[in-house]
């Protein structure tokens, strides 16, 4: 399976009514932004949406020097990089996990970035990573929209056992708004789902992981979204009440989060309902036993908007827990008001950003939590606004990554990853001994200089997910019985493995032979 088909189309299309309303209000998107112009030619749409977003937003097209990045030379790259580790030594963190965990809002931990910091938000993006590379994208897969394994070999197929953490639930979502391509769907007639895609799960720490970090933490990753252009457009004018309040927030990651229907197999609850469920419980059971629990939600792109509504509820319902939000290039959520009650209810966010990617502009290209700064009377009720504190990267400050316009590449969560790692100061170069595997840059894009010689959109399934059967023919495999979605069993093995403290697959193998 090519997982070319994963990368993240996030691009706004500018209609004439958007351009009519954008001539009247001149002047109030002051954002400076400095692309690379592309060293390729670019098609048509391309071109013509780069003008658009240069006069909406007064980008401007040139070339920076290449400045503040140290020089590599590429005949010993490969003979010094790899023949080290990939991950650097963890470190004890337990006596300042209030501090990690954002207690003053990650105040002169960020410029410089903190190395114990670094690592953490790297752990949380694995995780929001995760979501994508055990995702089945193959629409001609009858399990297409789901995991393509089950929940207690997911870390140790991706490699991210060594994070210590275990699964302990998979979350799955519906949506009743009609929008294009939000959920992945097969094109087969006889299928796993034909309303829900699996959108994330929930982990825990282990007793290891958890005297290294200080406390029992409790992690929800949300996977994001394939989308078409059209996508940003149709978010720009629908804000629906959240909560009690004056809150509201964007109403098609509403209908994601809160949409069930009777009549399905996976969504009987809806993601909020089986997310909820399931964190409570494991709030409750190590409570009882003592420990100090908090929760971590993470997620990019829509995964992020889906974090912070995840964030909002949990905050609301249970007394006394701290929850952070570690997102990854996501969009505005809600109003003002929406971030106002997110503040009131403790929970602390960390938007991580990258300078040229376009999708934390959205929703509120125009009209957004710039116009405060401006004396406009009312509640302003109706403009979108970002939440909590931000992380800023820029993709020039790797001298790994391409010059040039790219879209995809500027908003993929391993890029995002990448320059983190390598990221220092915003005055400082890249980090010379940032360790993580630059390789995984180009998993679903063309991010990579070519000196590396890596090939782009290089992470799929060996012979695109076929093999070759007894008599020479090449066919689409089964999958193993333990990997196909069963709510059911998956419920079961969730309650016996975590509750009565057996191992996952003693308890499958219990459950097989009733």
């Amino acid at each position: 399976m090519a997982l070319s088909t994963m990368i993240y189309n996030h691009l706004p299309t500018t209609s004439q009514p958007i351009m009519n309303k954008l001539s009247k209000i001149h002047g109030l998107a002051h954002q400076q932004v400095v692309l690379d112009r592309p060293q390729t030619k670019t098609s048509n749409r391309v071109s013509s949406l780069t003008e658009s977003l240069s006069h909406l937003l007064h980008l401007h097209l040139e070339t920076p020097p290449r400045t503040n990045i140290h020089q590599i030379n590429w005949n010993l790259y490969g003979e010094e990089k790899l023949s080290t580790p990939t991950t650097s030594p963890k470190e004890v963190i337990a006596q300042n996990w209030q501090d990690m965990h954002a207690s003053s809002n990650w105040e002169s931990l960020l410029d410089p970035l903190h190395p114990w910091l670094r690592r953490e938000i790297i752990k949380y993006g694995e995780f929001a990573q995760a979501t994508y590379d055990a995702f089945d994208f193959d629409s001609h897969s009858e399990y297409c929209g789901s995991c393509r394994y089950n929940r207690h070999k997911l870390f140790e197929t991706l490699g991210l056992s060594g994070n210590g953490y275990k699964v302990s639930k998979y979350i799955y979502a519906m949506s009743h708004v009609n929008m294009p391509q939000w959920l992945e769907r097969s094109k087969l007639a006889e299928t796993w789902s034909k309303d829900s895609n699996w959108m994330g799960y929930v982990a825990v720490s282990d007793d290891e992981e958890t005297r290294r970090i200080g406390r029992r933490d409790i992690v929800v990753a949300w996977r994001g979204t394939v989308a078409p252009t059209e996508w940003y457009e149709d978010l720009q004018r629908k804000l629906e009440p959240i909560g009690h309040g004056d809150a509201k927030a964007e109403h098609g990651f509403l209908s994601l989060y809160t949409s069930k229907k009777d009549s399905t197999r996976y969504n009987k609850s809806s993601a909020s309902e089986q997310v909820m469920k399931e964190v409570t419980r494991l709030v409750e059971l190590y409570r009882e036993k003592g420990e100090e629990v908090s929760l971590t939600i993470t997620g990019h792109s829509l995964g992020g908007a889906l974090a912070l509504l995840n964030a909002y509820e949990a905050a609301s319902t249970i007394p006394n827990l701290p929850v952070s939000v570690i997102s990854f290039g996501a969009p505005r959520v809600g109003n003002i008001a929406f971030r106002d009650e997110l503040h009131q209810l403790g929970v602390k966010t960390l938007r991580v950003v990258i300078k040229q990617d376009v999708v934390p502009w959205m929703p509120g290209l125009v009209f957004n939590e710039s116009l405060q700064k401006l004396e406009i009377t009312g509640t302003l009720g109706w403009v979108y606004t970002h939440v909590g504190t931000e992380l800023k990267l820029d993709v020039r400050s790797s001298p790994y990554l391409k010059r040039g316009l790219n879209w995809p590449g500027f908003h993929s969560l391993e890029t995002y990853l990448h320059l983190v790692d390598g990221f220092v100061s915003t005055s400082s170069t890249f980090r010379e001994e940032a360790r993580r595997d630059v390789a995984l840059v180009n998993k679903a894009c063309d991010m990579l200089v070519d000196e590396l010689r890596i090939p782009h959109c290089w992470y799929q399934l060996p012979n695109k997910g076929l093999v070759c059967n007894a008599h020479g023919r090449w066919v689409k495999p089964k999958r193993d019985p333990e990997d196909i979605p069963s709510p059911h069993m998956q419920e079961n093995i969730n309650v016996h493995a975590l509750e009565a403290g057996m191992q996952t697959q003693d308890v499958l193998e219990t459950l097989l032979s009733v």
